[in-house]
């Protein structure tokens, strides 16, 4: 069949939207019709080429959409099921996948990181030639074929724009708090970075009830966005912000410190920012091949602890259909996370709003 798709053929160049052969799903996959992909700073650094992978690939790893039909071996999807798709997909059977730790599957990440899925071969190809898959997804198109293990179906009746998010900005964010760090009532956190994901931590730190909440951002445009995701207070970055949270927490430092933006030299910061005893939580993704210059002697002399947490240290499961009873809840202000929505052939307006700054999230419209 065919399909159109947003293809990145090169680093630093735009995305193009042209017309791709799909093959049909094999053993264990299943065929999507997408409804909608969000907007996500983990494409883009393939595009800016910070994330080395194989060219050309489809992007696109935050999304949802009806299932159209299933290969062999797959009993739990049917055709006409609403999906979440799920960018970590897992084995269910490794020894990480056995400690409830299925982000860490080595089973899928190795074939998925080659732009493959499970099977090692795409289904994706231009003129007779392969297309590589992103994240075993590629979301950026009218229709994808994807792991069974990647699907997560719901039965809700939620806007196609919020479960997409769930696939990716708010799994990571509201996980971080709530999954990673266990943050207790009471606790004092700040969150480095208020776009999507950083949005998504203050929601979970409102979900934790976190106190005080403080929010610090180069764009201080973004300062009634981050009161209204639950921040107590918003400190613009370029000032003394570790000064400011020491004063803020009688000189001690916050308890918890989330970082959300893929900066090595903020990561620095969030060290800085813990008191003796509290915890450090990378979060975003930093380019492939930097470094982050952390003191061991403050590590060891101020038992501080810093953590990753990668996809919020999700069971997807588990916590996606809880994401969405949080949201019917009211207790998810998903909705106020979407600033825009694009079409597909506007795909390179999306990013560019992404990287000037000016979206909490965008989502693509399929």
């Amino acid at each position: 069949m065919k399909t159109r798709a947003a293809i990145l053929f090169e680093p630093e160049n735009p995305l193009e939207v042209v017309t791709l052969d799909l093959e049909p799903p094999r053993a264990r996959e299943v065929l999507v019709k997408m409804a909608a992909a969000g907007i996500c700073r983990s494409d883009w650094q393939l595009c800016s080429g910070a994330t080395p992978h194989p060219m050309p690939v489809v992007l696109g790893h935050e999304g949802t959409g009806l299932v159209e039909a299933v290969g062999d071996e797959v009993l739990d999807i049917s055709p006409g099921d609403r999906v979440i798709l799920n960018w970590a997909a897992s084995c269910n059977h490794c020894f990480y996948c056995l400690r409830g730790r299925p982000g860490l599957c080595q089973s899928f990440a190795t074939p998925i990181w080659q732009g493959a899925l499970v099977d090692g071969t795409t289904r994706l190809s231009l003129n007779g030639a392969p297309v590589h898959h992103y994240c075993a997804l590629s979301c950026f198109a009218d229709y994808a074929v994807v792991p069974a293990e990647a699907c997560v179906v719901i039965c809700e009746d939620i806007p196609d724009t919020v479960a997409a998010l769930i696939g990716c900005a708010v799994t990571t964010g509201v996980g971080a708090v709530l999954n990673t760090a266990n943050v207790s009532p009471g606790s004092s956190a700040a969150v480095f970075g208020v776009g999507g994901v950083g949005l998504s931590t203050l929601m979970g730190l409102r979900l934790a009830e976190a106190s005080p909440v403080l929010a610090i951002d180069t764009m201080n445009h973004r300062e009634e966005l981050a009161l209204a995701f639950g921040a107590g207070t918003f400190i613009a970055a370029q000032q003394d912000v570790i000064a400011i949270l020491g004063d803020l927490t009688g000189g001690r430092g916050v308890d918890f410190a989330f970082e959300a933006t893929g900066s090595p030299a903020v990561q620095e910061q969030c060290l800085q920012a813990i008191r003796p005893g509290g915890t450090a939580v990378f979060i975003g993704l930093t380019p492939v091949g930097s470094s982050t210059h952390l003191s061991g002697a403050v590590i060891t002399r101020q038992e501080k602890t810093v953590t990753g947490s990668y996809y919020g240290s999700s069971l997807p499961r588990r916590d996606f259909r809880k994401y969405v009873q949080y949201y019917l809840q009211g207790r998810l202000a998903l909705d106020s996370l979407v600033t825009k929505t694009y079409a597909l052939d506007n795909i390179n307006e999306a990013f560019a709003d992404l990287v000037g700054g000016s979206l909490a999230r965008g989502v693509v419209l399929l």
